[in-house]
């Protein structure tokens, strides 16, 4: 007899036993894939291998190799073991059901090079109870994930393939589309979301022709506007790496023959950068003009930013007040015309500050609003700008790069350090960030585009600009907008189009 503390689902693959507690079930460390070690380096994943008996799935998965440190500071908190046989997913589902439940499929963000679906910002129970079926996943990151070297092209008989990480996302997604109807989902209703490197990967699958068909729904939060990088810089940065580890004329024997965590301990140059391969088989046109050119996989589209994405700009090695010196210096579009869109913003600093942000990450937001509405598609657009109440003083600037992702999980309670000082008023409202997220999954797209919450969120569609602002002035509050920042999207947007041409 099954044990109800531990329920059982049975898959192709076999048997699986979860766990049970709170009246969610939850399945950990679920391999999607076979391991893509010796042989498999470099190569498309494959299905996962059977297994006989009933196989317990109460612990996550090895996680990615990567920087542990960096993870924990910035990352989302301790990704714990690490292995190259990383391909595992977790699956939370409410334990009463009596019809199929939305589906929701995250994509962790980390720069494609940190992160894992395990990490404790990414807890499923809240969202399961409010009746979806939530998987959170691992793929694999850095040069194992994103890899290209004149040794490798030619042995993927299917084409050039490089970007490997984003095969893994595709598994999975083929993995939620077999196999979700046994944990209560309908995989005819599979919403692919993600944050920061997450939401640059749905942006990639939106854009890639193998993807198609796979998900159904997507939310874009804190996606950036950086270009891919090109197959013959990925080509010889990879003939770099090789050298670096002191094989000139590398077979591809010799570089499986690495150890996994060596390419994790590389420093600039030598490391990848945050954003996919475009050339290959998986993004085989840069992201930025599939979405100038709105040929992007069809479907309705959440996407947002924050009010201090400029947070992050560390990461990305951006001083921002040297950026506005630079443009002051080379006048690429007029430094007067930017004071202009800037009023009141007077020092170099805060200028570069938003500057920097607007150009990175909030116009990527207009960008596909845009593509949304020439296809005649719905397109809820959103700015996030709640900030705790303990953290009003220490946060002048808004709500930082990531800060966004505890709201719509519903997990700024349980998820230190904002845990250990957070007011009533705070857990109430990101129960009500999470609720929208969930009534976006929910949505019958046959109905009306509008979003039911505190506010009505009524989506862009063709003719119109709105954008639901979460977060006012970082105090508690939704107010719809028309036309936001419409102008700095409008210059910003030439300026990314025209860098684009000037790339290729």
């Amino acid at each position: 007899m099954e044990n109800p503390r531990f329920p059982i689902v049975t898959l192709s693959q076999g048997q699986l036993a979860g766990t049970l507690d709170n009246g969610i079930a939850v399945w950990r460390g679920i391999p999607y894939a076979q391991p893509p070690t010796g042989e498999g380096r470099w190569r498309a994943p494959r299905p996962a291998t059977p297994w006989e008996g009933v196989k317990m799935a109460d612990k996550f998965g090895p996680s990615p190799w990567q920087d542990a440190q960096t993870c924990c500071e910035v990352g989302g908190g301790d990704p714990g073991v690490f292995s190259e046989d990383c391909l595992y997913l977790n699956v939370w589902a409410p334990a009463a059901r009596s019809t199929p439940l939305p589906v929701m499929v995250w994509l962790h963000g980390g720069g494609f090079t940190l992160g894992a679906g395990s990490l404790p910002p990414y807890n499923g129970d809240a969202l399961a109870a409010r009746g979806v079926v939530l998987v959170t996943l691992n793929y694999r990151l850095g040069h194992l994930g994103f890899f290209a070297h004149p040794a490798l092209t030619g042995e993927d008989p299917l084409g050039q393939t490089c970007n490997f990480g984003l095969l893994d996302q595709i598994a999975a997604l083929a993995w939620v589309r077999d196999n979700i109807a046994h944990f209560g989902g309908d995989p005819g209703n599979v919403t692919l979301f993600g944050e920061s490197a997450g939401a640059r990967s749905v942006l990639s699958l939106l854009a890639s022709p193998l993807a198609g068909g796979l998900f159904h729904k997507a939310i874009i939060q804190s996606a950036y506007t950086l270009s891919d990088v090109s197959l013959d810089k990925a080509l010889t940065q990879g003939v770099a790496v090789a050298q670096h580890f002191g094989l000139r004329n590398a077979t591809a024997d010799r570089l499986r023959a690495l150890p996994a965590q060596a390419f994790s301990q590389l420093a600039s140059p030598l490391n990848t950068g945050p954003a996919p391969v475009c050339g290959d088989r998986v993004l085989p046109v840069p992201m930025l003009d599939v979405f100038f050119a709105a040929r992007h996989h069809r479907m309705p589209v959440m996407v947002g930013s924050n009010s201090d994405e400029a947070s992050v700009m560390a990461v990305f090695n951006v001083n921002a007040e040297k950026e506005i010196q630079r443009i002051r210096r080379e006048d690429r579009f007029g430094l007067g015309l930017i004071r202009l869109l800037y009023p009141g913003v007077r020092r170099d600093e805060e200028l570069g500050r938003q500057v920097c942000r607007d150009m990175v990450f909030t116009t990527m937001g207009y960008v596909v609003m845009q593509a949304q509405q020439r296809l005649g598609l719905p397109c809820w657009r959103y700015w996030f700008d709640y900030v705790c109440e303990s953290e009003y003083s220490t946060c002048p600037n808004g709500a930082g790069h990531g800060d966004e992702v505890v709201y719509a999980f519903d997990n700024l309670h349980r998820t230190p350090p904002a845990s250990a000082c957070v007011s009533a008023q705070d857990i109430a409202f990101a129960g009500q960030v999470a609720d929208y997220w969930v009534a976006f999954a929910r949505h019958d797209m046959a109905a009306p585009p509008v979003l039911p919450g505190p506010v009505a969120w009524p989506a862009s569609v063709r003719g119109v600009d709105r954008l639901l602002r979460i977060g006012l002035n970082r105090r508690a509050g939704f107010r719809i907008e028309k036309h936001f920042m419409r102008a700095r999207m409008a210059l910003f947007k030439r300026v990314m189009k025209r860098h684009v041409s000037l790339d290729k």
